[in-house]
């Protein structure tokens, strides 16, 4: 799933006319997402609750960015492109809050 989304982010890239990125180095650099310190082995339960974070905090930017792409570049197409990818997102987070939180009510996130 990830390498696929890697693959139609960077197609979307080149349709715009622009150069992907094609390094995990550079991933990194352009990511709010930081990475783990080396050495660092956590729980189970730990790691999906880190990827539920981080999860949110792509959706967070990506509906900042959203918005910035149709308001002022009024490019629709990219617009919708970055909605698909966020709802990924989404479905992964309620993915990880079952996993997390088993019980049917689910804690408020910061990005609701």
């Amino acid at each position: 799933m990830l390498e696929e989304s890697i693959k139609v982010i960077a197609e979307r890239i080149n349709k715009l006319g622009s150069k992907s990125v094609i390094t995990m180095n550079e991933i990194l650099t352009l990511s709010p997402i930081n990475e783990a310190p080396k050495n660092y082995y956590p729980s189970s339960k730990e790691i999906i609750k880190e990827l539920l974070i981080d999860h949110e905090t792509e959706i967070v930017h990506l509906r900042n960015d959203i918005g910035i792409i149709y308001e002022k570049y009024n490019d629709v197409d990219t617009a919708d492109f970055l909605i698909s990818r966020m709802e990924a997102h989404e479905t992964m987070v309620r993915l990880l809050r079952r996993a997390t939180y088993p019980q049917s009510h689910y804690p408020m996130t910061f990005y609701n």
